[in-house]
């Protein structure tokens, strides 16, 4: 039988579960040249996203990226978001030719890179690159 003593336990677990889920998420953000390159000299991991409203593709991957950001050993990973149609600039700067590429870093060193994934597997082995 439920009292009211369960039932601030039970509130007091889904609060603190509430305030604790952001705590280990991956954090998005735009791309940001000074936040990118801070990240770069902390030898922190990086993900950048090259993605655009549109593309089917790239609507797959949202939900994967966003589960794997949960898991505590991503938890420090940067992630930047760059929009494929506005930021011409920078598809060049990174090389990209494509939306739904996905390109990550360990520091200043890129060591992965992929374009059109949507296997869950495939795309945290290519995260686990960065760490």
């Amino acid at each position: 039988m439920l009292n009211k003593r369960h039932l601030l336990v039970g509130l007091a677990l889904v609060a603190t579960l509430a305030v604790s889920a952001p705590l280990i998420a991956m954090s998005k953000k735009p791309f940001d040249a000074q936040a990118f390159e801070a990240a770069q000299a902390a030898g922190q991991p990086i993900l950048v996203e090259v993605s655009a409203p549109w593309c089917p593709t790239c609507r797959a991957q949202k939900p994967i990226l966003a589960n794997l950001g949960t898991k505590p050993k991503f938890k420090d990973v940067a992630h930047f978001d760059i929009d494929f149609d506005s930021q011409k600039d920078l598809l060049r700067k990174f090389n990209v030719r494509s939306q739904s590429t996905l390109i990550t870093f360990k520091g200043k060193q890129e060591v992965g890179r992929s374009t059109g994934d949507t296997n869950a597997a495939s795309i945290e082995r290519l995260l686990d690159k960065a760490l």
